[in-house]
């Protein structure tokens, strides 16, 4: 059940920067529409309150944690003003749509809340 849980977290960390919009140079990693997200944490929820924490880095990078159970991965920005995600725990790449938020943010998408906190959390 835990694996199934983490599979999904493609998709959750998907949320985590969805809502599709500003564009910006394909495979940039250099901040534009995620740049709020640097240096501070991203905590998306689901309906049953499973909570993951992410925390996206400049160079491309970001790792994150559901409960006690951490990963890893790498992000970047593609010409159709998507953020692409390859993970740790789930297969292939995951691309999807993006929006800028500022910290203190809280949005919805694909059925999770999620939220952009002040610092590494």
């Amino acid at each position: 059940m835990r694996t199934l849980a983490l599979v999904s977290m493609a998709t959750l960390l998907c949320g985590a920067t969805c809502l599709a919009g500003a564009a910006m140079a394909a495979g940039a990693p250099d901040g534009g529409v995620m740049a709020s997200r640097f240096g501070n944490t991203t905590i998306t929820r689901d309906a049953s309150g499973v909570t993951n924490k992410i925390h996206y880095k400049p160079d491309g990078t970001f790792d994150g944690s559901q409960g006690a159970t951490t990963f890893s991965g790498t992000w970047k920005l593609d010409d159709k003003g998507r953020v692409c995600l390859a993970t740790t725990i789930a297969p292939g790449t995951l691309c999807t749509p993006v929006y800028p938020h500022k910290v203190g943010d809280t949005w919805s998408a694909g059925g999770y809340t999620i939220s952009l906190v002040a610092g590494i959390q």
